[in-house]
């Protein structure tokens, strides 16, 4: 296919198939993810914990504390906690863990 103003019209579809190729795979994956989770809320897990537990779990160390670190700090300040102030201690699952 020729130039079209100056675009390579057979390299542009190239590009958009390609991409629409992988959208197509990326739903099928997405598909497949809610249908675990389905399987899982079925035989009891909490699905939102799980989705809780995903997130941390791609999370760095240092990211994760000082995470848990704000989020103590906000709940104290908000009268949600009834220790004197953030926990200093490191709140990190045992080594071996996913971080």
């Amino acid at each position: 296919m020729p130039d079209v103003g100056g675009v390579a019209a057979d390299h542009l579809r190239s590009y958009i198939e390609r991409i629409e190729r992988l959208e197509e795979e990326k739903k099928a994956i997405a598909d497949d993810i809610k249908e675990i989770f389905a399987e899982a809320k079925g035989t009891g897990f909490d699905v939102k914990a799980m989705r809780a537990i995903l997130r941390l779990r791609k999370m760095d160390k240092a990211d994760y504390q000082e995470q848990e670190y704000m989020i103590d700090l906000y709940k104290h300040a908000l009268g949600m906690l009834e220790e004197a102030g953030p926990s200093e201690q490191d709140d990190m699952p045992p080594e071996g863990d996913a971080f």
